[in-house]
């Protein structure tokens, strides 16, 4: 089975209507939201659009932790924190959905296994759990301990890679490869093609401007008008999980 792995969108719609494009020319079974739908500039059109999407083609949806965090701040148990990026996220976000948007957000696993694959955020233990192409054997081996399927696909640090047993799908709407574009995965029978989508950054720029979201610049700067260096991304995150 061919299965498409769309995660790390974050409420970016100009790149997902892209992948969605591109998805249409494909042959897909199952497609896979690989977590972090909403936090974004547009969080509940690019969620409609993968409702809608969900409704041609089956789907299987991954809790991302900005999803929990969106979930939080719908609650009300997130506190708003004007010095937190991914609470201003969350905020912003959950003001923009709806009760059913929520409800769909909560029921999003926090990983699950298909055609003997397993998919997750971060890790299949956590959604927060920080795995790049650079992580060691032993973060790895700790990660992964106890699952049986053959190949673990992930999101969350927003790059691409191929390790044999252990993938990173991308990120559609925010990457951290050095260059634009809306980046996923096809998985078939254990097998993983990692796929770039092209669209026009600077019309999706304008449109992520016009949307009133409170980090806009900071998105266009990393991702898309003048991306950060894929090797300094990984560097953070790995940082991050070996302190």
């Amino acid at each position: 089975m061919r299965v498409a792995v769309l995660s790390d969108v974050h409420g970016n719609l100009p790149a997902l209507d892209a992948v969605l494009a591109d998805l249409a020319g494909e042959r897909v079974g199952l497609v896979v939201s690989g977590g972090d739908v909403c936090a974004g500039p547009m969080p509940a059109e690019a969620l409609g659009r993968l409702v809608a999407l969900s409704e041609t083609l089956p789907m299987l949806w991954v809790m991302g932790n900005a999803d929990r965090e969106v979930i939080g701040a719908w609650d009300g148990s997130l506190p708003e924190d004007r010095d937190d990026p991914a609470a201003r996220a969350a905020h912003f976000a959950a003001a923009r959905l709806d009760r059913r948007a929520r409800d769909l957000l909560a029921s999003f696993a926090v990983s699950l296994a298909a055609d003997g694959v397993r998919y997750c955020h971060g890790s299949p233990r956590s959604d927060t759990e920080i795995l790049t192409a650079a992580s060691s054997r032993r973060r790895v081996d700790a990660a992964l301990a106890g699952t049986g399927e053959r190949l673990v696909v992930h999101g969350h640090t927003h790059h691409q890679y191929d390790h044999g047993r252990l993938a990173g799908a991308g990120s559609v709407g925010m990457p951290y490869e050095g260059r634009a574009g809306a980046f996923w995965a096809l998985v078939d029978h254990g097998r993983v093609e990692l796929r770039r989508t092209a669209y026009d950054v600077e019309a999706a720029a304008a449109a992520i401007r016009a949307s009133g979201y409170p980090d806009a610049e900071d998105l266009l700067l990393e991702s898309l008008l003048d991306p950060i260096p894929r090797r300094e991304a990984l560097a953070v995150f790995e940082a991050q999980a070996e302190g």
